[in-house]
């Protein structure tokens, strides 16, 4: 084999021009313990790259048609009323809207419990942030006693300093109401419970069993004084933890020192939105956290209160069954990988011609080449106990491309040797095209679907992209409150539920964007395991211990059992209907107060993201709430601003003005971070000038994403620091 490095060090490799820290991470980590040898696995990553380069060009070309078309139309009736008949019957004869068939069931096997069967909270994190991958991964399982204590779900944050008492009994007592509701017993309540013992593989409390006895799982420790005892309710697990020496068991008539739940049943590891992956180096990090996943040896090493600390992945955790067998549970989400979509090209590795790889292809083959880690282990903790891969596909627009997805990995599994359907795809349901045609997106993957998500950000983003030429768009807080939005969400349940995703594959529903707001998440995000979800995104571990909750109340599979027997509950009509603003009678201050919103939420987001390459922040809004934001957020206020511009709501220099205004808030926002570097007072650097190209440039974006212009931006300040 003959390997040569170019003026530039780039490692030429079977007609690749590859970047060299990918290429030895992937030599020297990846491949190792595999039995793929080098020359095979590069000649096959070249042949697919090659292969399957012109497919995704011509389905890119398709987006840009059929956008200009559906541009064209809205030009030509934009003085006109809108006719949303004659407007269907214009998108299905240009390909937009294809015929739906017949129905049918997906036929996707061998997809682990926490896909098929056990509806729970779902977390995304960022690949290139190892600390909260392992975070993310050990979220399995979370303290609801730390969880209540240290958040705004029992009112205001506690004071700093030492243990207020007060507010530990108030957690108690609020963790106590939760087990009496759930797991309720004979005589007491939990709080004034005094013995837990296991009698003949029965659980007795104070003498009397569970008024469900079924509801026992298991125990550690002795029968007659168990060190924990674990409960079940809706395939999910609660640990009762006692430990009459602790500062709260001590409390306790029981000992009773915590109560744990079985919290994050799976997490997605995102190398998409929450991240900022622009060359080889930024994508053998990413690479190398989920390797570590999968091979199980990930570590991090940091400085937390002065102290140094390592955190590792968990272990699976033991039990003593009922009958007296050992029972072993996963310690660990079950891990979904995110790949990038169809759009970007990146230049870790160049191809023959010398272009930019697509980076959904290169992440494709990479990406399953790792997770074979998991799949061969023979002892000690897995991911999937089924011999699964699970890869969430973002951003594609209709069956043709999810058909397109399907064709590469299954060419990636021919080509690591991997049995046919080994990958599990996830559809994300977030681009106007995939939504409307839900239903057929599905059947292009029919043997690997399992999930499907709604992603109301991006998905928001694309409405106005879609329709830019129709006219401007309502306020933003306005646009979640038309009809679209309500049919959009239950489309994408019942749809699944047709097609027979209920005990195979996940229906998800999206983020909870306000970390801080714990109270409010509990108030309102129970709705989505009452819309038939089975999972739902929380923003983190501790988020995803209070959500945990909603699924205890919620027997989410039997809701879905019902929601199968009604049918749709909403039409395609309502599913295209435009978010147009009605009453556009805005004041000057209105109209300035959304796109000063819009602007602050870019700049707090951009001038991270091409400064410091951090692609997930909670960025404080305009009274200082923080909002997690990412690039789906940033396409929305850059759309957003974009049509008011385009429509003349707004000038470009009340738009600039606004810019450099918005760019003074987010300086003194980020006052205290050392490595922030201020836009004001000369708005000249590279991330002010990123996010002006979003507002300014959006309506000729690609579909309005971002993606392109943070990139080029975060590469030329890469460029200007090297040089």
């Amino acid at each position: 084999m003959t390997i040569s490095t170019d003026h530039s060090n780039r490692i030429q490799s079977h007609d690749l021009n590859i970047d060299p820290t990918l290429k030895r991470f992937v030599d020297d980590s990846v491949l190792p313990g595999l039995n793929i040898p080098e020359e095979r696995f590069w000649a096959a990553l070249s042949d697919i790259l090659h292969r399957f380069a012109p497919r995704n060009r011509e389905l890119l070309a398709r987006r840009a048609e059929i956008q200009t078309q559906i541009d064209d139309w809205h030009k030509t009736h934009r003085d006109k009323p809108h006719d949303s008949k004659l407007y269907k019957s214009f998108l299905e004869e240009i390909g937009y809207l294809v015929p739906e068939g017949d129905d049918f069931s997906i036929e996707t096997a061998n997809t682990d419990p926490e896909i098929a069967s056990v509806p729970g909270p779902q977390l995304v994190v960022p690949s290139t942030n190892a600390r909260f991958v392992l975070n993310a991964a050990n979220a399995r399982w979370g303290s609801l006693y730390d969880s209540l204590y240290g958040t705004d779900a029992m009112g205001p944050l506690p004071p700093a300093g030492g243990f207020d008492d007060g507010r530990g009994s108030r957690v108690v007592a609020r963790a106590a109401v939760f087990l009496d509701e759930i797991f309720p017993l004979e005589a007491v309540s939990h709080v004034r419970a005094s013995t837990y013992t296991i009698v003949d593989g029965q659980l007795q409390v104070d003498g009397a069993p569970l008024k469900n006895p079924a509801a026992f799982a298991g125990y550690t420790g002795a029968a007659d004084q168990p060190n924990s005892v674990l409960l079940r309710n809706n395939g999910l697990h609660v640990e009762l933890v006692f430990d009459a020496s602790h500062p709260i068991g001590t409390t306790s008539p029981s000992g009773l020192a915590d109560v744990v739940l079985e919290s994050a049943m799976s997490a997605i590891i995102d190398m998409e939105d929450s991240v900022a992956c622009v060359d080889g180096a930024d994508k053998a990090l990413a690479y190398r956290n989920w390797l570590g996943l999968m091979k199980g040896d990930l570590e991090e090493t940091f400085t937390k209160g002065g102290r140094e600390m390592t955190r590792r992945l968990h272990g699976d955790r033991c039990y003593t069954a009922p009958d007296g067998s050992e029972l072993v549970l996963k310690g660990r989400a079950l891990l979904l990988v995110r790949n990038v979509g169809h759009l970007m090209t990146n230049p870790a590795i160049l191809d023959r011609d010398g272009n930019e790889v697509f980076e959904g292809l290169m992440d494709a083959v990479i990406t399953t080449l790792i997770a074979m880690h998991d799949l061969n282990k023979a002892n000690g903790p897995r991911n999937s106990v089924t011999g699964s891969v699970y890869v969430v596909k973002p951003k594609m627009h209709g069956p043709e491309e999810v058909a397109f997805a399907n064709e590469v990995f299954s060419a990636v599994e021919d080509a690591l040797g991997l049995p046919a359907y080994t990958v599990k795809l996830g559809i994300m349901d977030e681009e106007r095209r995939t939504s409307a045609n839900l239903k057929e997106c599905i059947r292009a993957a029919k043997h690997r679907v399992c999930f499907i998500n709604t992603g109301f950000l991006d998905r928001t983003g694309d409405e106005i992209h879609t329709s830019m030429e129709a006219g401007p768009f309502s306020r933003k807080d306005f646009i979640k409150r038309k009809d679209w939005i309500g049919a959009y969400e239950n489309r994408n349940v019942d749809i699944g539920l047709e097609c027979g995703l209920s005990g195979k594959a996940q229906i998800g529903k999206g983020m909870w964007a306000m970390p801080d707001k714990m109270a409010a998440m509990l108030e309102q995000k129970i709705e989505h395991p009452r819309a038939g979800a089975n999972c739902a995104w929380v923003p983190s571990p501790t988020a995803a211990t209070l959500h945990a909750t909603h699924y205890h109340r919620v027997d989410v599979m039997a809701v879905q059992a019902g929601l199968s027997k009604v049918g749709r509950r909403a039409h395609l009509e309502a599913l295209l209907d435009i978010p147009l603003a009605s009453y556009r009678r805005w004041t000057p201050e209105q109209v300035r107060r959304e796109v000063e919103n819009n602007a602050q939420g870019i700049l707090g987001y951009v001038v991270r993201w091409i400064d410091q390459g951090v692609g997930c922040s909670k960025v404080p809004d305009m009274n200082d709430v923080g909002l997690m934001e990412d690039r789906a957020t940033c396409r929305i206020s850059a759309q957003h601003i974009a049509n008011w511009l385009h429509h003349d709501i707004i000038s470009r220099q009340e738009v600039s003005e606004i810019m450099q205004q918005m760019a003074e808030v987010v300086d003194r926002q980020n006052a205290d971070d050392p490595e922030y570097q201020p836009m004001a007072p000369g708005f000249d650097g590279i991330a002010y000038q990123a996010a002006c190209d979003l507002v300014f440039e959006g309506r000729e974006q690609p579909s309005g994403y971002t993606e392109p212009v943070l990139h080029a931006r975060r590469l030329e300040l890469k460029a200007q620091r090297r040089g």
